[in-house]
């Protein structure tokens, strides 16, 4: 039987077994093994995994390669209801359309915008920080500080008010749980939508210095419609907590399994040791471990394989940051090493919009967190901390620490 006939029961591999931070075994296995390999996924259809750090990167940046997921053959992460495209905006498009609603909201995460909010993103995680001092002991971590941090520093670009985090918070969680009933999701994805589109009318209304005013100012020119602003707003809003604050948490839960790590953030004042320990976290954890998905557009070779129009791909990023061909020892986490080249935030034109804000974000946490608290350390089990086993984004649910 040959590789194109077969498939691998190997992805996607549940995370509840072995070490909370490595992909499984099963992908580690199949990188050594099979540059492409076919896989089933939930609904029967058998894409290509793409395990390989360069491959990933090749095949991403490939005109051949679309994620446009109304195509025929996108493999589908989890069963979904139908719904408009729109909902989730440009990540889910190819160019043009993609490029044109992407460069609306370039301009508020450009490296100078975001370093002129680092003084208020700073203000923020102190007082985040003097209160869980000035708290009960244990803290929850996701609680008093990973989950805010990201959340106010979201609401403040975009003009939404964060007395409704509780709202966009749960709506968030609903989208991005696997075992989320198709209904339900939608629902969740119609109250976001109404939510941001109410926004948009209020800014049109009454603007003000934010990028939900931008986008409603689109919407007045005709340049967006109110869906495709609402989308957008949605897709920022989302990413723009989610992903951060599991990495905030996720972060520290991993610097304080290995000591001599975290002492390295505790110990410096150096702008760039902060950096580049940014950046290895990201390497090393890399929270979106359900994969990106695309689909082949036209048929072509590559690595050996025949690809076919129409067939699914996915790219396990969690994976390839651990190639050992990419990076030396990639099973150690060395904060000190250079890891700026990994794909946490994907690569080619899809690349995540807001790294430079996340980036600067976790710096300012990281630089912060264990110097003010250099004692900072788990209160429970490692066995007894809730991983997101069940999210499309990786993380944990609370995180108890004491000091």
């Amino acid at each position: 039987m040959t590789l194109e006939q077969t498939t691998h029961p190997a992805y996607p591999m549940p995370k509840a077994t072995g070490c909370p931070f490595d992909p499984p075994p099963e992908l580690k296995s199949l990188q050594a093994d099979e540059r492409l390999a076919k896989v089933e996924i939930w609904d029967g259809s058998t894409p290509w995994l793409v395990t390989r750090f360069a491959d990933q990167r090749a095949l991403l940046a490939d005109a051949r390669v679309s994620a446009d997921s109304t195509r025929a053959g996108y493999p589908v992460s989890i069963p979904t209801a139908p719904q408009e495209r729109d909902s989730f905006a440009f990540i889910l498009m190819d160019d043009p359309e993609h490029a044109r609603l992407r460069r609306m909201v370039t301009a508020p995460f450009m490296i100078k915008r975001v370093r002129a909010m680092q003084p208020g993103v700073q203000q923020i995680v102190d007082n985040l920080i003097d209160e869980m001092l000035a708290g009960p002991k244990p803290a929850n971590l996701v609680e008093a500080l990973a989950l805010p941090v990201p959340s106010l520093v979201i609401c403040q670009l975009l003009g939404v008010p964060y007395d409704d985090h509780d709202f966009f918070q749960e709506t968030s969680r609903m989208l991005i749980r696997l075992e989320t009933p198709p209904a339900e999701r939608k629902a969740a994805a119609d109250q976001l939508s109404d939510y941001l589109d109410d926004l948009i009318g209020r800014k049109l209304a009454e603007p003000a210095d934010d990028v939900l005013t931008e986008l409603a100012e689109r919407v007045r020119s005709g340049e967006l419609t109110r869906r495709e602003a609402a989308g957008t707003g949605i897709l920022l809003l989302v990413a723009g907590h989610e992903t951060t604050a599991n990495m905030i948490a996720l972060g520290t839960l991993a610097l304080m399994e290995h000591p001599e790590q975290f002492a390295v953030l505790r110990d410096t004042d150096d702008p760039k040791v902060v950096a580049r320990a940014v950046e290895e976290l990201l390497r090393y954890l890399n929270i979106t471990h359900r994969g990106r998905r695309r689909v082949a557009t036209e048929d072509f070779e590559y690595a050996g394989r025949q690809i076919r129009a129409g067939d699914g791909l996915i790219f396990p990023n969690d994976v390839a940051n651990r190639d050992p061909e990419a990076f030396d020892d990639p099973d150690v986490l060395d904060v000190e090493r250079d890891a700026r080249r990994h794909v946490a935030f994907g690569f080619g034109v899809h690349q995540c919009l807001g790294q430079p804000l996340a980036r600067m974000e976790l710096q300012v946490v990281y630089s912060t967190l264990y110097r003010r608290i250099p004692t900072l350390r788990r209160a429970v089990d490692l066995a007894e901390v809730d991983f997101k086993h069940d999210a499309q984004i990786y993380g944990v649910y609370s995180l108890p620490v004491t000091w």
